[in-house]
């Protein structure tokens, strides 16, 4: 089954006359054949310009939660519209949302607003380094916490070896960027390299930064005992533990990967999934940290900052995941996991499925368990990609690293629709 993406081709080339690449985001360029331009988009489906129609487990790289232009979501959004969006001063659903958020998650007893993950974390740097006097922030190779200079650093292979202090070599990502010298890295779920790192250095350490659970590579989660490791190890040296939690939060359960594990960070940063598609962020924790935007001089702004647009977004999108709307997304994630795994087998294929019924990841390996990203790195990334290739010709639109977001309007006749596709696709590489 081959797809017709001629409109696609066209639209590319002319977009790439003024858009470099023909894309807004270099992590949309290397799309097959060329960067995909899509239409209209509704509960799992999206539409493109040739009139092909896919079952989308990118869902704006695990934003739309609720899936493509939920009803409730658009009518919050409208109704926000002719009150005005910008202000430059409050509002009062900027609170209630803030309340919101923190009913789901307690550890945010103070919150501010924000627009991207990226900034956020920014942001949360900052006040770990106000808060402790400390320049040293710690992170995790292939955890990634946004594209700016200070920590795009290790989010992809080669992988280090870790040395005497348990760290690894540091790189950075990308041409023009200036190498930050206040960041050191480590594998992850290597507590042997954590405790001899801090045992070195604990004492010029600002923050520790980590994925809860890493949905930047292969959905790995900690080992049983590693996060309380973390969490132990960052309160013994004075350091701050920050959770990113711009994918797993309300992804991971109702309260993030915190909930989940059990443990309660001193800052958080989540988006993504908590503003179903429109640009929202938060960072939020201790009150003594969070504290220091107001008495502390550390500065926090943003002209765009909790504008009412996002802030019903965000009212409208907690609203809606009450406990009917878990119990969608684990039913049909779960039924999807077990199928492809099937699948795999069936075909006699080595597909490891692995994470959870709200955000997933396939590859192709026989070097199990994948628990940190150097043994990711093991797995057949060349089979990986033409997995994708083939899924997307028969109607199925994972992310182009393999990550499946899960949302609640993925139905039966959506998981069986793409089972079909797969099923289609592993035979595929199977014959060949």
């Amino acid at each position: 089954m081959i797809l017709d993406h001629d409109r696609a081709r066209a639209l590319h080339a002319a977009a790439s006359e003024v858009l470099p690449g023909g894309v807004s985001s270099n992590f949309r360029l290397n799309g097959t054949p060329v960067p995909l331009t899509f239409v209209h988009a509704e509960g799992p489906r999206l539409f493109d310009v040739d009139g092909n129609v896919y079952v989308d487990y990118a869902l704006g790289m695990g934003a739309d939660i609720l899936g493509h232009a939920p009803a409730p979501l658009i009518a919050a959004v409208q109704a926000s519209l002719a009150g005005g969006q910008l202000f430059a001063g409050q509002h009062p659903s900027e609170a209630d949302l803030a309340r919101a958020l923190r009913a789901r998650m307690p550890s945010l007893e103070r919150i501010r607003f924000g627009g991207s993950g990226s900034e956020m974390i920014h942001a949360a740097f900052r006040l770990a380094r106000g808060f402790t006097g400390r320049s040293l922030v710690v992170k995790f190779e292939g955890h990634y916490h946004g594209w700016y200079d200070d920590i795009l650093v290790n989010t992809a292979p080669p992988w280090g070896v870790a040395g005497d202090d348990g760290s690894v070599p540091l790189r950075v990502m990308s041409t023009g960027q200036i190498a930050p010298t206040n960041v050191a890295i480590l594998p992850w779920n290597d507590a042997s390299a954590l405790e001899r790192f801090l045992a070195a250095r604990g004492d010029e350490v600002a923050a520790v930064v980590n994925e809860p659970i890493g949905c930047n590579t292969c959905v790995i989660e900690p080992v049983p005992g590693y996060a309380e490791t973390v969490r132990a190890a960052t309160a013994r040296v004075g350091a701050l533990l920050i959770y990113d939690e711009v994918i797993t939060g309300f992804r991971a359960a109702p309260g993030g990967a915190q909930e989940r594990l059990g443990i309660r960070p001193d800052l958080t940063v989540v988006a993504k999934a908590f503003g179903g598609g429109f640009s929202i962020a938060a960072l939020g924790g201790r009150a003594d940290v969070m504290g220091l935007v107001v008495t502390g001089g550390v500065l926090h702004g943003g002209t765009f900052n909790a504008n009412t647009t996002s802030i019903a977004a965000g009212l409208a999108v907690l609203d809606a995941l009450d406990a009917d709307a878990y119990t969608r997304i684990d039913r049909a994630g779960t039924r999807l996991m077990d199928g492809l795994r099937t699948l795999g087998a069936r075909h006699g294929l080595p597909l490891n499925v692995q994470g959870m019924p709200g955000v997933f990841n396939t590859a192709f390996t026989t070097h199990l368990p994948i628990r940190s990203a150097a043994d990711y790195a093991q797995a057949d990334a060349a089979l990986q990609g033409r997995f994708l290739v083939e899924l997307q010709e028969r109607g199925v639109r994972p992310t182009a690293r393999g990550t499946w977001f899960v949302s609640t309007t993925h139905d039966d006749e959506a998981i069986d629709q793409t089972l079909d596709g797969a099923d289609g696709a592993l035979a595929a590489l199977a014959g060949s």
